[in-house]
C-alpha cells in the first residue's frame, strides 16, 4: 500500500520559525547565565573569610 501525499508536513510560518530560534537561543543564555552566577556566588562565599581577615580593625569612638 503506497502512501499518498507529502510525508514532511507543512512548512512552518515565519512566526513559528522566529519562536523556535528565540527558544533555541534563550536556552544556552539561561543555562550559561545560571552557571556563571553560581560560580560567582560560590567564589564570593568561599573567599568571604579571606576578605574578613584582611579588613583593618574598626576604630572605636
Amino acid at each position: 500500500m503506497a502512501q499518498g501525499g507529502s510525508t514532511m508536513g507543512e512548512e512552518p510560518t515565519w512566526a513559528e520559525l522566529l519562536l523556535t530560534f528565540a527558544i533555541a537561543g534563550a536556552v544556552p543564555v539561561v543555562v550559561g547565565g545560571t552557571v556563571l552566577l553560581s560560580l560567582f556566588g560560590l567564589t564570593m562565599w568561599a573567599t568571604a573569610p579571606l576578605r574578613r581577615r584582611r579588613r583593618p580593625p574598626a576604630s572605636g569612638g
